[in-house]
């Protein structure tokens, strides 16, 4: 495991500092567990899956995680207290061509940020979040995104994340 920083801290809603947080970088050979708090992740936003499905979910997102670690267009952080793994975040890195301002763009988009329940306002996610904005700024990314949940929008406000420039549309397919 490559630990990034031996111990971090967060602040909680209570202002109260958290120390001896152990951030380390998630290895190719971790993937398993990224994916099984995915899958904790996706239950609790989506509603349990079928267990036929959630197999099926498992292996894609073992291939996906596996396929995007080696290409080096990912780069994942836990956070630790102790020996119990707490905390998640994840980036996806993907370039776009350019505009009248730079040929090409490099953009960040922040999956997977996830704290187990019992752990949860306690810092931790905002920790995470810092060491990929780090790192972000780091690989020379030129904007980040993320899909939010109503909780985690206040964080990611204090950091300070906003609407986007240009309306963003979607169509399901």
């Amino acid at each position: 495991m490559d630990i990034i920083s031996g111990t971090g801290s967060g602040i909680n809603n209570n202002g109260n500092i958290n120390s001896n947080i152990t951030l380390e970088k998630i290895a190719p050979e971790q993937i398993e567990l990224l994916t099984k708090y995915r899958l904790e992740y996706l239950a609790e936003m989506q509603g349990e899956l079928s267990p036929e499905y959630k197999a099926e979910l498992e292996k894609g997102l073992n291939e996906y995680f596996r396929e995007v670690m080696q290409g080096e267009r990912f780069f994942a952080y836990m956070a630790l207290q102790g020996e119990k793994v707490v905390s998640f975040g994840a980036m996806v890195i993907k370039k776009i061509p350019g505009d009248a301002n730079k040929p090409v763009y490099t953009e960040g988009d922040i999956l997977n940020m996830y704290t187990v329940p019992e752990e949860r306002r306690k810092g931790y996610s905002a920790v995470i979040l810092q060491r990929l904005i780090d790192e972000a700024r780091h690989r020379g990314i030129s904007k980040i995104s993320l899909h939010t949940s109503k909780d985690g929008e206040k964080l990611y406000r204090k950091f300070g994340f906003n609407e986007p420039h240009y309306p963003v549309l979607e169509l399901p397919l």
